[in-house]
């Protein structure tokens, strides 16, 4: 198995979040919380999280092949676990595989038991680029876009007020995730993280040339639960919604 450096990790700040890693099979979940809310025992309560969920989705995948197979939306059966049902509904709206939602459903999760379990100020949990937030202020997220010349160059300005939320990347030309397209990013923002995740996989798979940008960002106004989006191809980029565009130094 081929290890990605999450090097984008180190963009956000030391002096703002304490952060801990977390590890489980392939699963890496970097999670940053405000000092004054952090507590040590934080770490092992949200590995055993991870350790749980993941756990009972890949028994449910075990005994429904075609979730994990299935490149399109499909149904799942009644006994599926909380996991497999939104991560269904999100790709049925997205029109993707169910398993698009996987990463952003993850870090949703485990940051609401903490904050069920903690008192917690503000936290970031960030699994693979899909990243679920609780903010009380703004936070500048640059936006890492591969070889895109617009790489590390902007950023959104997230309202606390939008928050708790789930901001969601994904890109055919760099990190492991599949795509059928030829984005270098593809930023969603919504409510629910599965979603985010599920969008972000969708609209990229339809951005094949920097031409479509433009297109595919007027695509994304069909659906109210997108609360902002941002599309990289080369030298183009599409950015509409709630957030506030920053030029990165």
């Amino acid at each position: 198995m081929i290890i990605e450096p999450r090097t984008y990790r180190s963009s956000f700040s030391k002096e703002r979040f304490e952060s801990f890693v977390i590890t489980y099979k392939d699963s890496d979940i970097w999670i940053g919380i405000d000092h004054a809310s952090f507590q040590k025992e934080m770490a092992d309560f949200a590995l055993k999280q991870l350790e749980a969920i993941r756990d009972e989705l890949e028994a449910y995948v075990a005994a429904d092949s075609m979730f994990k197979k299935s490149l399109k939306p499909c149904a799942v059966q009644n006994e599926a676990p909380e996991s497999a049902k939104a991560m269904a509904a999100a790709a049925e709206k997205a029109g993707v595989g169910p398993m698009a939602a996987v990463a952003g459903w993850f870090s949703e999760n485990i940051g609401k038991a903490l904050l069920e379990n903690f008192s917690i100020r503000e936290m970031v949990v960030e699994n693979g680029g899909d990243i679920f937030l609780k903010l009380q202020e703004p936070l500048i997220m640059s936006i890492f876009a591969g070889d895109s010349p617009l790489s590390g160059m902007v950023g959104l300005e997230i309202a606390a007020e939008h928050s708790p939320l789930g901001i969601c990347t994904s890109a055919g030309t760099v990190g492991p995730s599949r795509s059928f397209g030829k984005a270098d990013a593809v930023m969603i923002a919504c409510k629910e993280t599965a979603l985010a995740d599920a969008f972000a996989t969708g609209f990229g798979n339809l951005i094949k040339k920097p031409a479509d940008v433009e297109k595919v960002l007027k695509r994304t106004e069909r659906f109210e639960e997108i609360i902002a989006a941002v599309l990289i191809c080369e030298d183009q980029i599409g950015i509409r919604g709630e957030f506030e565009m920053k030029l990165i130094q």
